[in-house]
Protein backbone atom coordinates (compact mmCIF):
# COMPACT_ATOMS: atom_id res chain seq x y z
CA UNK A 1 0.00 0.00 0.00
CA UNK A 2 2.58 3.33 -1.28
CA UNK A 3 2.05 6.55 -0.40
CA UNK A 4 3.82 9.12 -2.53
CA UNK A 5 5.90 11.72 -0.27
CA UNK A 6 4.64 15.89 -1.73
CA UNK A 7 7.41 18.21 -0.37
CA UNK A 8 6.47 21.97 -1.07
CA UNK A 9 4.36 20.65 -4.41
CA UNK A 10 6.75 18.29 -5.99
CA UNK A 11 6.82 14.48 -5.22
CA UNK A 12 10.28 13.95 -3.29
CA UNK A 13 9.52 10.20 -2.61
CA UNK A 14 7.54 7.33 -1.10
CA UNK A 15 6.71 5.09 1.70
CA UNK A 16 4.67 1.76 1.59
CA UNK A 17 2.59 0.41 4.20
CA UNK A 18 3.72 -3.61 3.88
CA UNK A 19 3.36 -6.80 5.16
CA UNK A 20 0.11 -6.11 6.62
CA UNK A 21 -0.19 -9.38 9.32
CA UNK A 22 -3.55 -10.45 10.65
CA UNK A 23 -2.80 -12.96 13.57
CA UNK A 24 -4.18 -15.98 14.00
CA UNK A 25 -5.80 -15.94 17.64
CA UNK A 26 -6.87 -18.62 20.19
CA UNK A 27 -10.43 -19.83 19.28
CA UNK A 28 -12.85 -17.70 20.97
CA UNK A 29 -10.60 -14.50 21.43
CA UNK A 30 -11.90 -11.59 21.43
CA UNK A 31 -8.48 -9.97 19.87
CA UNK A 32 -9.46 -12.35 16.71
CA UNK A 33 -10.69 -9.64 13.83
CA UNK A 34 -10.58 -10.13 9.96
CA UNK A 35 -11.64 -6.09 9.25
CA UNK A 36 -7.93 -4.93 9.80
CA UNK A 37 -3.84 -5.87 10.43
CA UNK A 38 -2.67 -6.67 14.01
CA UNK A 39 0.78 -5.72 12.89
CA UNK A 40 2.17 -4.25 9.98
CA UNK A 41 5.52 -2.86 8.29
CA UNK A 42 6.79 0.62 7.21
CA UNK A 43 9.22 0.56 4.18
CA UNK A 44 10.21 0.33 0.99
CA UNK A 45 11.18 4.18 1.41
CA UNK A 46 12.78 6.19 -0.59
CA UNK A 47 13.46 10.01 -0.93
CA UNK A 48 15.08 12.27 -3.28
CA UNK A 49 18.29 14.01 -2.02
CA UNK A 50 16.26 17.55 -1.69
CA UNK A 51 14.20 15.65 0.82
CA UNK A 52 16.22 14.16 2.63
CA UNK A 53 17.06 15.33 6.42
CA UNK A 54 14.04 17.42 6.13
CA UNK A 55 10.47 16.75 8.06
CA UNK A 56 8.90 15.52 4.94
CA UNK A 57 9.78 11.99 6.22
CA UNK A 58 9.12 12.24 9.25
CA UNK A 59 5.39 13.58 8.54
CA UNK A 60 5.06 10.82 6.51
CA UNK A 61 6.09 7.96 8.90
CA UNK A 62 4.33 9.99 12.01
CA UNK A 63 0.95 9.85 9.82
CA UNK A 64 1.45 6.33 9.05
CA UNK A 65 2.28 5.10 12.48
CA UNK A 66 -0.83 7.38 13.21
CA UNK A 67 -2.99 5.52 11.25
CA UNK A 68 -1.51 2.11 12.16
CA UNK A 69 -1.82 2.61 15.75
CA UNK A 70 -4.91 5.24 15.83
CA UNK A 71 -7.30 3.81 13.07
CA UNK A 72 -6.29 -0.02 12.74
CA UNK A 73 -4.86 -0.71 16.43
CA UNK A 74 -2.27 -3.02 15.69
CA UNK A 75 0.00 -4.06 18.12
CA UNK A 76 3.31 -3.59 16.57
CA UNK A 77 4.53 -1.81 13.49
CA UNK A 78 8.07 -2.51 12.05
CA UNK A 79 10.41 -1.15 10.26
CA UNK A 80 13.64 -3.07 8.84
CA UNK A 81 17.03 -1.97 6.99
CA UNK A 82 19.86 -2.90 5.17
CA UNK A 83 22.53 -3.54 8.89
CA UNK A 84 24.88 -1.59 6.98
CA UNK A 85 22.52 0.88 6.41
CA UNK A 86 23.67 3.61 8.67
CA UNK A 87 21.77 6.87 7.73
CA UNK A 88 18.52 4.79 7.63
CA UNK A 89 19.08 2.98 10.64
CA UNK A 90 19.64 6.64 12.60
CA UNK A 91 16.26 7.60 10.92
CA UNK A 92 14.51 4.94 12.12
CA UNK A 93 16.00 5.30 15.74
CA UNK A 94 14.85 8.72 15.82
CA UNK A 95 11.53 7.80 15.31
CA UNK A 96 11.41 6.32 18.26
CA UNK A 97 11.72 2.27 16.90
CA UNK A 98 13.66 0.38 19.02
CA UNK A 99 16.25 -2.50 17.74
CA UNK A 100 14.56 -5.75 17.44
CA UNK A 101 17.72 -7.50 16.26
CA UNK A 102 19.20 -8.33 13.01
CA UNK A 103 18.16 -11.04 10.51
CA UNK A 104 21.13 -12.80 9.19
CA UNK A 105 21.42 -13.26 5.34
CA UNK A 106 17.81 -12.13 5.16
CA UNK A 107 17.69 -10.84 1.06
CA UNK A 108 19.02 -10.04 -1.89
CA UNK A 109 20.83 -6.80 -1.09
CA UNK A 110 20.82 -3.49 -3.64
CA UNK A 111 24.59 -4.22 -4.80
CA UNK A 112 23.92 -8.19 -5.21
CA UNK A 113 24.99 -9.07 -2.08
CA UNK A 114 23.24 -10.72 0.51
CA UNK A 115 21.89 -8.26 2.79
CA UNK A 116 21.50 -9.00 6.41
CA UNK A 117 18.79 -7.12 7.72
CA UNK A 118 18.32 -4.88 10.88
CA UNK A 119 14.82 -5.26 12.44
CA UNK A 120 12.92 -2.28 14.45
CA UNK A 121 9.49 -2.01 16.00
CA UNK A 122 7.40 0.30 18.00
CA UNK A 123 4.66 -1.14 19.97
CA UNK A 124 1.25 -0.45 21.18
CA UNK A 125 2.16 0.39 24.64
CA UNK A 126 5.12 2.56 23.28
CA UNK A 127 3.28 4.80 20.99
CA UNK A 128 1.84 6.96 23.01
CA UNK A 129 5.37 8.22 24.04
CA UNK A 130 6.63 7.77 20.56
CA UNK A 131 3.70 9.83 19.68
CA UNK A 132 4.40 12.71 21.50
CA UNK A 133 8.21 13.26 21.17
CA UNK A 134 7.40 13.43 16.99
CA UNK A 135 4.76 15.75 17.36
CA UNK A 136 7.02 17.81 19.94
CA UNK A 137 9.91 17.53 16.79
CA UNK A 138 7.39 18.31 14.17
CA UNK A 139 6.07 21.36 15.95
CA UNK A 140 3.27 20.28 17.57
CA UNK A 141 1.72 20.53 14.10
CA UNK A 142 2.68 17.18 12.41
CA UNK A 143 0.13 17.57 9.14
Amino acid sequence: MPFVTLWHDRVVGCTSYLDLQQWRWPMGSPLQRTDRPDAVEIGATWLSDSAQRTRCNTEAKYLMLAHGFGVWEVHRVALKTGERNARSRRAIERLGARLDGVRRADMPGQDGSIRNSAYYSIVRAEWPAVRAKLAEALGGKPW
